[in-house]
């Protein structure tokens, strides 16, 4: 039997059982189009939050006090991690000292209930220098950013995120009306333009402060982070020491504080997105193995129905070898088709999610339509051996007797 006659009769079979064909294809497209679209949606998020960080710049530290952080909150408390000493506002304004450091922004994050006449929200306050503007890559749409004063100066004026201003003040200008924050006021001296969430933070939903008035509305002397701007990518290293060196002088010589590159957050948020692409990934091939299983039995029945074909190519002289080629290029040609299809149905369901989701790009990784389809043929082959291996083992005159 030469190969194409053995993939003509392949054919004849798949067009001769249409309804079972269209069901172990479609079976197969499913599981295929899972894989296709899970690993798209891991995709996106790992490509916008990879986005997200990569708009703060190359060249940012982020310094947290103490070696490990727990988080507290309250409805005006400030969240901040328990460690053995506090980042103060003295030891970010001596940061300054290193020639390798461009900008220094302290952070102090709390939450807190805001009100305007008969209007009121929770929201979460950021107490920061007007450094942060430039260091967040942040946008002023009316008005301005905080005063450029020193960081220990109280001003009692802050800036509002775009959510903020439509939920309190709609169309109405917000530039120089007062905001109450628990018992202080401020008087709103600029809004952000709309950006959504930048690294930590989400500037739409924020109220943010000067420092010192933050300190004094949290009653919390400690600072949350502080963000350094480098005078340069290749300077990271040397600012590192440098920031190590002089918050080690300020502490009596212990080295209490963390500090982490931008790239190092960076990669342990891609790994960790990886995993979770990998994982959605090796769920979603679990319908291949049932897809699997369903050809096996399929396959099993159709040794059966075709018994007497079976025995008459026996009868014409086609070995062993052949028959069970026979059955294993049908369960290609059924994996093949299901697996085209799958890759279609997968990339439409895909154009719709970033249709619907425009801000995620989701795009499905070679590695995962190649993988899916190298999987669905795997599966299919492995699981047709037995029934392969049935329909080579009858015996030619049983089979011309249907027996």
């Amino acid at each position: 039997m030469k190969i194409i006659d053995t993939i003509r009769l392949s054919a004849q079979a798949i067009s001769r059982y249409p309804l079972r064909t269209f069901m172990l294809v479609l079976a197969i497209a499913v599981g295929v189009a899972a894989v296709v679209l899970l690993t798209a949606i891991g995709e996106g998020a790992r490509q916008y939050v990879n986005g997200q960080f990569t708009s703060l710049g190359t060249h940012l530290l982020i310094i947290l006090p103490g070696k490990t952080e727990t988080s507290g909150a309250g409805v005006t408390g400030v969240l901040m991690g328990e460690t053995p000493r506090d980042l103060t506002l003295q030891d970010a304004i001596a940061l300054h000292r290193s020639v390798h450091v461009e900008k220094v922004t302290p952070i102090i994050l709390g939450s807190g209930t805001a009100s305007w006449r008969q209007r009121q929200r929770e929201i979460t306050v950021i107490g920061t220098t007007a450094e942060m503007l430039d260091i967040q890559s942040w946008r002023i749409e009316l008005g301005q950013f905080l005063p450029a004063v020193d960081m220990d100066v109280a001003t009692p004026v802050c800036v509002i995120g775009s959510v903020v201003k439509n939920e309190f003040f709609g169309n109405t200008n917000p530039i120089g009306q007062w905001l109450r924050i628990g018992d202080t006021r401020c008087r709103i001296n600029g809004t952000l333009a709309q950006a959504g969430r930048t690294g930590f933070l989400d500037s739409d939903e924020l109220v943010i402060l000067p420092v010192a008035n933050a300190q004094q509305l949290f009653d919390a002397p400690g600072l949350f982070r502080i963000l350094v701007q480098t005078t340069g990518p290749q300077v990271i290293n040397q600012a590192k020491q440098d920031i190590i060196k002089i918050t080690k002088s300020r502490h009596q010589g212990e080295e209490d504080i963390t500090v982490v590159t931008q790239d190092a957050v960076l990669e342990t948020f891609d790994s960790i997105f990886q995993m979770i692409t990998l994982g959605l990934a090796g769920i979603a091939s679990i319908s291949l193995v049932v897809a699997g299983v369903l050809i096996m039995n399929v396959m099993l029945v159709a040794v059966s129905q075709r018994t007497q074909e079976i025995g008459v190519l026996k009868a014409l002289g086609a070995q062993k070898h052949q028959i069970l080629t026979l059955f294993l290029t049908e369960a290609m040609c059924l994996t093949g088709l299901g697996g085209l299809l799958g890759l279609v149905l997968g990339n439409g369901g895909v154009k719709l999610l970033s249709i619907l989701t425009p801000e995620l790009n989701f795009t499905a990784p070679i590695w995962a339509m190649a993988g899916s389809i190298g999987m669905a043929t795997t599966s299919g082959l492995a699981f047709s051996i037995i029934p392969a291996w049935h329909a080579a083992r009858l015996d030619p005159v049983s089979a011309l007797a249907a027996r």
